[in-house]
């Protein structure tokens, strides 16, 4: 069996309601095609410009935005960012709960900075990934979507402790904001997206028509709507909310590919583009492993079995060995909470994602047709 009928056996056996797939080197798009529905209740075909809600594959575009302002000198990576942020000027940590359920709170032992932001190492976390910090949210009303408020936690631990995964680049989101006197929207636009081309790239409050929809399993082999929309709310979340296509996403892989520059256009300096590839994370500790408090929508999962993952201050993930579907040392990859992947493979020149729109994360059949995916790309 060939590289593309194993990846076609694999999104058939993965039960989907639709997706799209992409393949990529630095000059240009290798391969491209649509699955399935983009809406399996109302009966919409899946188009390969179909628009996706890529949720967390938004941080690197937002990581990519922080390092344009520290290019500037607008940002520090080593500055306490409350000076940019002053809801993290005094961050409190969360040591627990006392025996009548009140959250112990201390001041952190450090400041925050934007490389902690970036890192995942700040202590900022997620509810739906902490038992604790979402006890601590549910009881002081902090669960609204899309809203500031929902922010406005406790850290997990002190700064630079350790790695978690978080609502740190969400932050860095609203540093940008804050030096550029822009929404974050409107500086990808002037400075990212824009000219990058990636003119299907954007926040919207509401699904661009078209869409795919968040899909849930019905039980039955089939499918019902999820409601969920991460683009709008009283923020441009920076951690999870652009809706984008696979095309449009390809082209700011490319610029990675390409240390920075796409089609005679430079985003990000030479210097800037290797440390968006360069594991920064402290050797002792790992990064990718994600827990779950809330397994309806996300299951826990380990991108990286058996081997430390790096992280860098561009957002994404390194594989300090060979991964698991073969990539080189020193790829970069993430994903999207609705089941979104990507990667990057420097060594090789290749790049990849595939879209879909399914709950909970982490779903082993998108996992499966992913690896295959890649396969196929490695073996062209």
């Amino acid at each position: 069996m060939n590289g593309e009928a194993e990846f076609a056996a694999a999104l058939a056996a993965a039960n989907l309601p639709g997706a799209v797939a992409l393949i990529t080197d630095s000059t240009g798009t290798r391969y491209l095609r649509a699955f399935g529905m983009a809406d399996a209740v109302a009966g919409t075909p899946m188009r390969e410009d179909t628009p996706f809600q890529i949720a967390s594959m938004t941080k690197a575009l937002t990581s990519a935005a922080a390092l344009q302002l520290v290019e500037r000198g607008l940002l520090d990576l080593d500055a306490p960012i409350g000076t940019v942020l002053p809801q993290l000027a005094d961050p409190q940590v969360l040591d627990g709960f006392d025996d009548k359920g009140a959250a112990i709170l201390r001041p952190a032992r450090q400041p925050v900075t934007l490389r902690h932001l970036l890192m995942h190492t700040s202590g900022c976390g997620y509810t739906f990934m902490d038992a604790d910090l979402l006890r601590h949210a549910m009881a002081e009303g902090r669960m609204v979507p899309g809203s500031l408020d929902s922010l406005r936690l406790p850290l997990m631990f002190d700064p630079g402790e350790r790695w978690a995964y978080g609502t740190g680049i969400d932050w860095a989101g609203l540093a940008v904001e804050a030096v550029s006197g822009m929404r974050l929207g409107e500086w990808f636009e002037r400075e990212l997206t824009g000219p990058l081309g990636m003119t299907q790239t954007g926040f919207h409050a509401e699904l661009p028509e078209g869409a795919a929809q968040v899909h849930v399993r019905d039980g039955q082999g089939g499918f019902t709507i999820s409601p969920m929309v991460l683009g709008g709310g009283e923020y441009h979340n920076g951690g999870g909310g652009l809706t984008s296509t696979a095309s449009d996403y390809a082209r700011f892989l490319r610029m990675v590919l390409r240390g920075g520059e796409l089609d005679g256009v430079r985003v990000l300096s030479p210097e800037t583009a290797r440390l968006m590839h360069t594991d920064a994370l402290p050797a002792h500790l790992s990064a990718g492993e994600m827990t779950t408090a809330m397994p309806q929508l996300a299951t826990a999962f380990d991108p990286l079995p058996g081997q430390r993952g790096g992280w860098t201050v561009g957002g994404f993930l390194v594989n300090t060995e060979v991964g698991p579907a073969g990539r080189s040392p020193g790829s970069l990859h993430w994903a999207g909470i609705f089941n979104c992947y990507y990667w990057i493979d420097p060594a090789r020149d290749l790049a990849g994602v595939i879209l879909a729109q399914v709950a909970p994360f982490a779903d082993p059949g998108v996992l499966s047709a992913f690896a295959a995916l890649e396969g196929m790309a490695c073996a062209q």
